[in-house]
This record gives structure tokens, C-alpha cells and sequence, in this order.
């Protein structure tokens, strides 16, 4: 079979559909790519090896009412640029994963009678996956929360969000060998995502003196690019410290850093939940507190809410709450434990497949 996937703007639209990808290539199914010339995709999916087309897109802001104008006008150029791509692609399905691009080929997709597949992986929906969801043939979900948006509830399944088999690939002893840290040691893993989060990174700096004194605990911190100096700074590590406690503005080898950690701290974003959600690794989360409509804290809570995960909200980082959830995880394995099997029961993993299982039955005509 022939499907088009479709999203873009951020990792956390493209990553799951590559993830989905992988699979129906591993299937024997043929996959196009459809994105914005300038976005992360117009990289991450060439250097996936699929086939890429770009297709013009922009958002409304809100605050510039007249950009509305040019909005709907490469919506539209995008809608019947579309529909002539689609006359000599022959796709058997169309896929969104939102993203104001994937609104476009969703449309056109409607219009040719193609059938449509959208996947949502936060916990509200997003603009084009709300719109795209009225004429979908199936609405795929990580989160149930967001079949609140859907009118058609028999249309709905809960798939989870994808994960990249990369991030499999990695053993635990390979990740340890990997950042230097002992096989009988506690690893905590610290991230704020791509772009870092100041606030975790100063509360992690504070706890500096009581975190080390633990000397079976070594910290792999992720500041970010732009917090690395700052955090380098404030902590001010001895030779001897920097053993312990590592400072990396990015890492490639993330999925080594999952593998290997016995906990982690991190946003809630739905790339790195379902990361986390998918290697079982008890959390504490802090949700970026300007997400749309606040959805990183409503993504953390169903973590919570399922025992997976602990959550502290961005402006209480540098509270005593914060502080006893960090030593609690470093210092009770039988909550690690607890918290490890509780992710497990989510049966996050597979979420490729059972995307890839709705895909090609919608494509069937099932």
C-alpha cells in the first residue's frame, strides 16, 4: 500500500509519524512525506530516507488578525497543490499529525475521497487535528482526555504515541558504559527538553551539596544549549564532582541516556512522555507552563493519575515538595519499582504497531 503522512512545525508532530513509518516500511508498505519547505521535517524525513514534498503553510496569530489572510490563502494553495500531487502519488491512505500542513493535505484528502487517519499526541487536540477529526475515518489518540474533541467517539481509538525503534535499541549496560556510570550506581536523568528550563535547571543547582553527598547517585544533566554555561557556572564542579554529575547542553545519544537512568526529571511534552512512557522510567515532571491551552500539565496528569509519574508545576521547582520528590527517587528503589510497573501496565510500546494496524484497515476500506 501507498500512504502519505503529514505534519509538521515541531519533533513532536514528526516523531511519531516516523515512528509510524518505520513500521509500515517494515511492513512492506510505501510511505511519502508531505511538510513545510523550512520546518524540522524538511531534515529529520530525508534523513529517514522517505520520500519528501514541501507544501507551503501558516498558522493565525491571534494577536495579528490580518494574518488570517494569508493563512487561508496557502491553505488553499496547499489544498489544490495537494490534490495534484495526489493524482500521481495514488495514495491508499493519508495520515495527519497536525501541524497547519497536515490541515491542508487532510483536506485534500477529504475532497479526493481518500481515506484519512489522524493521530493527536498530546492531551488536547490541536487546531488542524480538531478540524481534520470531523471528516476523519479514524481518530488515533495517546490520551483518552482528548476524545473530548470528538463528536464521533465510535471513530476513536487509544494508540499511545509512537516511538522511534531507535529508542529500543539501547541496553541498559550499553548506556552505562556509555556515560561512565556504574552498573550498582543510581542514575537520575535531567532534561528540560530542546531548549532546556531554567527554572528545573537552578532548582537541580540548589540541591547540588545534598545530591552529592549521596555517593552512590550520578546525574546525567541535560541543560539545554543556551543554560549550559549558566549551569556550568552555578554548579562549579570539582574534577572529582564532575564524575558524578555530568552537564551536557544536548545529547544525540538520548536513547542510550533513557536506557541507562533509574529516574528522570523532565518537561512533559508528548515526544519525551512517550519516550519515557515507553522505556517505563519513573518520573517527575514539570510541564512547560505556556504550552497551548496548558496541555503539558493535562499530558503530566495522566501520567500521575496512572502511578507513573510525579509532577511539580514550573513555578514550584525551587520548593521543599520539589526537593523530597527528587530525593525520593534516588533514594526508595521499591517506589522506582512500583512506579516502573505501573508504566509497564500502560503498554506504551506498541503504539507503532497499533497505529499501523488502524492505517492499513482504514486503507482496506475495513
Amino acid at each position: 500500500m501507498r500512504i502519505v503522512l503529514s505534519g509538521g512545525g515541531t519533533a513532536g508532530h514528526i516523531n511519531p509519524a516516523l515512528a509510524l513509518a518505520e513500521e509500515l516500511r517494515r511492513r512492506g508498505d510505501e510511505v511519502f512525506f508531505a511538510g513545510t519547505p523550512t520546518g524540522v521535517e524538511s531534515r529529520l524525513v530525508p534523513e529517514a530516507g522517505i520520500d519528501f514534498t514541501a507544501f507551503e503553510a501558516a498558522g493565525f496569530n491571534r494577536n495579528h488578525p490580518l494574518s488570517i489572510f494569508r493563512a487561508l490563502r496557502l491553505m488553499a494553495k496547499g489544498t489544490k497543490a495537494a490534490k495534484r500531487w495526489f493524482s500521481e502519488v495514488h495514495p491508499d491512505a493519508v495520515v495527519g499529525f497536525g501541524g497547519y500542513v497536515s490541515l491542508a493535505i487532510g483536506r485534500a484528502a477529504e475532497q479526493m475521497g481518500i481515506p484519512l487517519v489522524i493521530h493527536e499526541q498530546n492531551s488536547v487536540m490541536g487546531l488542524a487535528n480538531k478540524d481534520l477529526a470531523r471528516h476523519a475515518d479514524a481518530v488515533c489518540l495517546t490520551y483518552g482526555h482528548a476524545a473530548a474533541s470528538v463528536a464521533d467517539k465510535g471513530k476513536v481509538t487509544i494508540t499511545g504515541n509512537p516511538v522511534r525503534s531507535a529508542m529500543f535499541e539501547a541496553t541498559r549496560a550499553e548506556g552505562r558504559r556509555r556515560f561512565g556510570v556504574p552498573e550498582d550506581a543510581v542514575m537520575l536523568l535531567v532534561t528540560g527538553g530542546s531548549l532546556g528550563a531554567r527554572h528545573l535547571n537552578q532548582a537541580l543547582c540548589a540541591m547540588k551539596d545534598e545530591l552529592l553527598a549521596r555517593d552512590n547517585l550520578y546525574i546525567v544533566h541535560v541543560t539545554g544549549p543556551k543554560e549550559l554555561d549558566a549551569v556550568t557556572e552555578a554548579l562549579a564542579l570539582t574534577p572529582e564532582e564532575s564524575q558524578r554529575w555530568q552537564l551536557l547542553g544536548y545529547t544525540d545519544a538520548m536513547g542510550y541516556a533513557m536506557a541507562a537512568c533509574d529516574a528522570i526529571v523532565s518537561r512533559a511534552g508528548a515526544s519525551s512522555l512517550a519516550e519515557i512512557s515507553a522505556r517505563a522510567i519513573p518520573a517527575l515532571l514539570v510541564p512547560f507552563p505556556f504550552a497551548t491551552e496548558d496541555h503539558q500539565t493535562t499530558n503530566a496528569r495522566a501520567a500521575v493519575e496512572a502511578g507513573c509519574a510525579f509532577m511539580v508545576a514550573d513555578d514550584q521547582v525551587e520548593g521543599e515538595e520539589f526537593r523530597t520528590l527528587v530525593e525520593r527517587l534516588v533514594d526508595e528503589p521499591g517506589l522506582r519499582a512500583a512506579m516502573r510497573a505501573a508504566a509497564e501496565a500502560q503498554e506504551t510500546g506498541n503504539a507503532a504497531a497499533l497505529l499501523a494496524d488502524i492505517v492499513e484497515a482504514v486503507a482496506k476500506g475495513a
